[in-house]
């Protein structure tokens, strides 16, 4: 009986230690907006790697290839991060291009010359805008400290990007999205956090070609200072 009594005091004693543990899972959960972000951006970065990498091959303008070798590397440091932090958190990430994605890295392979800069430049400003303002909606709205420290990370590789493609566009006469009067894009503006029925990180931009996502119309976007 003794033999008993212990084996249930030590059952117990295991299942209070238990409980709170699983509650401290259960808590650490990241929230909708904080999973939807770590997958948004984990989809850009395999866009923007293989988009950049194909540049890096076939592009005419010298320009393009250099800043296409800047994008690929930072894209890969940035999602090297995300996929640490994704294991941790027990978030599951895509694993190819959507299919818009996939349209437009076609479209890229279809391309040669002057039409492929563009091309890759104009993708490139749609992609890198809205990966933009859906990094800063979570860094406003993210719940997860880790996450949105990864957003805070990520903001300033993405807008200096973003900075030198529209560099770019302009002395290729490329059109570059509006800017807003602030001159960044706001948090929660037309093109809020990944997975709402507007676009995610990546999308459309409608002047030229689809570039990775959903459709972009006339948001407001980062301006060159």
């Amino acid at each position: 009986m003794l033999g008993i009594k212990r084996l249930g005091l030590l059952a117990a004693l295991v299942l209070v230690g238990v409980a709170p543990a699983a509650a401290a899972q259960a808590a650490a959960q990241p929230s909708e907006q904080d999973t939807q972000y770590l997958q948004a951006i984990h989809q850009v970065n395999l866009y923007e790697v293989k988009a950049g990498e194909l540049a890096q091959k076939k592009a005419q303008n010298q320009q393009v290839k250099d800043l296409a070798q800047m994008i690929v590397t930072d894209h890969k440091d940035l999602d090297q991060q995300v996929k640490d932090l994704a294991g941790q958190l027990n978030v599951q990430l895509p694993n190819e291009p959507t299919p818009d994605q996939r349209t437009a890295l076609d479209q890229l392979n279809n391309a040669s010359g002057e039409e492929f800069d563009r091309l890759w430049v104009t993708q490139g400003l749609a992609g890198h805008l809205q990966a933009i303002q859906a990094t800063q909606t979570e860094i406003s709205q993210g719940t997860e400290t880790q996450v949105v420290q990864l957003a805070q990370t990520a903001l300033p590789v993405l807008q200096a990007h973003y900075d030198a493609l529209v560099q770019l566009a302009e002395e290729l006469g490329i059109p570059v999205p509006e800017a807003s009067p602030s001159g960044t894009p706001s948090p929660g503006g037309t093109v809020p956090a990944p997975g709402g029925t507007t676009p995610t990180p990546g999308g459309t931009f409608t002047e030229e070609a689809p570039a990775p996502g959903g459709t972009v119309t006339e948001s407001p976007a980062p301006q060159q200072s």
